[in-house]
């Protein structure tokens, strides 16, 4: 039996793990016909403070812009080589709940594809990493990349 997804979650955080699960998100998008939602989330809690209490939004401004700029490149690479029934999204909150829970509902995806790890290490060590959440929390299927699309091999 083969499954077939239509909305495919991948969600971004700079890291090299999370950029591979995009490239291989692609793959999958193209033999499906599916569209891709792309998401950053930033996590105002990581860095020891609330953002949203903040009187001046300068630092949370600037996070925005960031997240967007990169999100925005990521895309525009990927529409670049092909592929161009994609999106890109930002939420503010906890990654966890957001990304196995709010969104899938919020945007009808039937997959995600993510990244092994991250960039934040602080957070596995403390918490357990968002990756392990997902796979245990999320609406729908999950598919954790950890290879590279050069460096898989393929028996015959």
């Amino acid at each position: 039996m083969v499954q077939e997804y239509s909305n495919i979650l991948v969600p971004l955080d700079g890291s090299q793990q999370a950029e591979i699960a995009l490239d291989k998100a692609v793959a999958v998008a193209k033999r499906n016909e599916a569209h891709i939602d792309v998401l950053a989330v930033i996590d105002p809690g990581q860095f020891g403070y609330n953002l949203a209490g903040l009187a001046d939004g300068d630092i949370t401004y600037q996070l925005v812009q960031d997240s967007e700029a990169y999100l925005k490149e990521t895309v525009d690479q990927v529409k670049k080589d092909g592929f161009t029934d994609i999106a890109f999204h930002i939420r503010m909150g906890s990654p966890k709940p957001i990304i196995s829970q709010d969104f899938v509902k919020d945007h009808h995806n039937d997959l995600i594809m993510m990244g092994a790890t991250g960039l934040n290490a602080v957070e596995r060590v403390l918490e357990g990493s968002v990756t392990t959440y997902v796979q245990r929390n999320a609406l729908t299927d999950v598919i954790v990349v950890k290879t590279d699309l050069q460096n898989t091999q393929v028996e015959k």
